[in-house]
């Protein structure tokens, strides 16, 4: 039988980053620059600038602006006062909300995130309050057309943890963060079309959300997050 789809818990700011390409390609550029402004230009080397390069070209950034990105950060030409910081919280209905940001002000920064978790009925938690029921993860999407006995044994013969198709018909492959990369290798070097993949916060559980009013209130939440100029990623665990 198909399984949740975990890919549920990124499906909101995937869909928010493609309503709002420019604000995304800003906040991809920030974190382009960072990456190589901390741990080099090198991608063999940097694991960070590796997964923000893909989620760019996933997004079809140009590859002359990721270039000057990376450019700017190895030279230290930008993101030198930058630094990440991330915040937990509840919101509504209780669902668990993990905000990580890139800042030159976390005076700034900790209010406007306040501020949405206050505006809808949420409030700001302290560190590690919620981020424990969640798991840093892999996470790969292919099309519903790959034969998933073949899918499983090469993504698990390269090290995956878990592969299921799930409710949608689609096969989902979880990986530690370690063997993401090689498992996306050995499934692109035997044909198999990988429709999305990145690393991410996945809860242990969801939490179902049936009430109309509160939905709509988790979604104005997640949406006033994702236009905080310094947020970079809004993880959850709810299940809308």
């Amino acid at each position: 039988m198909a399984g949740h789809s975990k890919w549920a818990n990124i499906q909101h700011r995937k869909g928010a980053q493609d309503a709002k390409r420019s604000k995304i390609f800003t906040k991809l550029i920030r974190e382009i620059t960072v990456a190589a402004r901390l741990f080099g230009a090198e991608l063999d080397s940097n694991p960070r600038l590796k997964l923000a390069i893909d989620k760019a070209k996933g997004s079809n950034m140009p590859k002359d602006t990721i270039e000057k990105a990376v450019k700017k950060g190895a030279e230290g030409l930008e993101g030198d006062n930058m630094e990440s910081t991330r915040y937990e919280g509840y919101g509504p209905s209780g669902i668990a909300v993990i905000v990580d940001c890139l800042t030159d002000n976390k005076n700034r920064t900790v209010a406007a995130v306040r501020h949405a978790f206050t505006k809808f009925g949420g409030n700001l938690g302290t560190d590690g309050s919620v981020s424990y029921m969640f798991k840093k993860q892999g996470l790969i999407r292919l099309d519903n057309t790959s034969n998933e006995e073949d899918v499983m044994e090469i993504a698990l013969d390269a090290g995956a943890e878990d592969v299921q198709e799930v409710e949608d018909g689609y096969i989902e492959i979880v990986t530690s963060p370690e063997t993401y990369d090689s498992v996306k290798e050995a499934l692109a070097n035997n044909n198999h079309t990988i429709l999305e993949s990145d690393i991410s916060f996945i809860p242990d559980n969801y939490t179902p959300v049936e009430d109309e009013e509160v939905k709509e209130r988790i979604e104005k939440l997640l949406n006033m997050l994702d236009d905080v100029d310094d947020v970079q990623e809004v993880y959850h665990n709810a299940e809308l």
